[in-house]
């Protein structure tokens, strides 16, 4: 025995669930006109500037590299000179 929908078919809700419809209804429609304010404020809102580099910061930057590169061309010397330590020992051993 299967029911069919027709116009006389009623459906039972409470007023808790219909009020619980409701204010899903208009929260769902308070953000969609909340989302639609912030891309308009969005589009209207100024481009940001481009940055400038000035030239105290691109020296900054520059010794900085530098002083980078040194450290580890000294690093990899202590690193040269501790290999050929153990090379060394290595053959010492044999």
């Amino acid at each position: 025995m299967s029911k069919e929908l027709n116009e006389d078919t009623t459906l039972q809700l409470s007023i808790k669930t219909l009020a619980g419809i409701a204010v899903l209804i208009f929260t769902l429609v308070g953000m969609w006109f909340t989302l639609q304010a912030d891309i308009t404020e969005a589009k209207e809102l100024p481009l940001p500037a481009d940055p400038e580099i000035t030239r105290m910061e691109y020296d900054m930057k520059d010794q900085l590299i530098r002083q980078t590169i040194m450290s580890t061309q000294d690093d990899v010397k202590e690193i040269k000179t501790q290999m050929i330590r153990m090379e060394e020992k290595i053959d010492n051993l044999r």
